[in-house]
């Protein structure tokens, strides 16, 4: 059985006005999970839930990304959407087959992207990346995409090619461990070089070897990140932190925020990451207008 906290001490960093929150899952009653994915989360947390952690933290806005216990299924997600669509934004998980009719749906009902997880558990993975990138670019979509970043220097020449805008999800997943100064890093700052590559703050624990509290090591690849390109980061909670299965492993929302948010190198580059580069990249109205 797995406690999880909602609210708690308030964090130390104060979060700027309209900032968004570009990672999360809700799973509402009556959506069951489908074949081929994992399991719904234990409780089954939704946006009663997530609208506590809103208000703990300081978040305005977000994007409910559609969970892979969900699948190609998405009646869950544009239910979570219909409920809070002046503050959210979806993405899918499309493929090459999914049909106009579809999209037409998923954009009416405020999806502005789909997912590519080359996991286990993944509803489209990187077997489908250039018919997703054909059918997100023609509907003026991004993609989310999520893999095993050790195994970039595979995948890397397909990457540059997307003409959707992406991002690179879980401070690049490397699972393997990445050594900042290596070629895995050097391959990254040119994907985000090359304009159309955003990287994601976001579930630093699932790919940590070194783990809480500091997670040095996704630490140290994520400041190079933020200094390299800080136009190019977005920030996400990864509620409901769904890799936790018992309590004592369940994230303080609030000290976490406070670990990820000091590895940007300064107060505009953690504003661009939690205001304008997520409106950018989601298209949320600009607070600035």
């Amino acid at each position: 059985m797995i406690e999880r906290s909602f609210s708690g001490r308030a964090p130390e960093t104060k979060l700027p006005a309209g900032a968004i929150d570009t990672h999360l899952h809700v799973y509402l009653s009556g959506f069951p999970a489908l074949p081929g994915g994992p399991d719904l989360p234990e409780g089954q947390p939704g946006l009663s839930e997530y609208r506590q952690v809103m208000g703990w933290l300081g978040i305005d806005r977000f994007v409910i990304t559609q969970g892979n216990a969900h699948h190609a299924n998405h009646a869950n997600l544009l239910a979570a959407l219909k409920e809070t669509r002046d503050v959210a934004r979806g993405v899918a998980a499309i493929d090459g087959e999914t049909s106009d009719a579809e999209l037409e749906m998923l954009k009416d009902g405020g999806v502005v992207g789909t997912r590519i997880v080359d996991l286990p558990g993944g509803a489209v993975g990187l077997s489908q990346l250039e018919e997703v990138d054909a059918r997100a670019f023609a509907a003026g979509w991004m993609i989310a995409i999520q893999f095993d970043g050790s195994d970039i220097s595979d995948h890397v020449d397909r990457l540059s090619k997307l003409r959707s805008k992406w991002v690179l999800d879980h401070h690049g997943k490397f699972l393997r461990g990445v050594a900042p100064d290596g070629d895995e890093v050097a391959m990254l700052k040119r994907l985000v070089d090359g304009g159309r590559c955003w990287f994601k703050f976001a579930g630093c624990y699932e790919s940590s070897i070194e783990g809480e509290p500091h997670y040095s090591d996704v630490a140290n690849v994520s400041r190079i990140m933020a200094a390299h390109a800080p136009e190019r980061i977005v920030w996400g909670t990864n509620f409901p932190h769904n890799s936790a299965t018992k309590t004592s492993d369940y994230p303080n929302d609030a000290a976490l925020l406070d670990t990820v948010l000091n590895w940007f190198p300064d107060d505009r580059a953690r504003h661009l990451a939690l205001v304008e580069n997520a409106e950018e990249l989601y298209g949320f109205q600009s607070e600035a207008t």
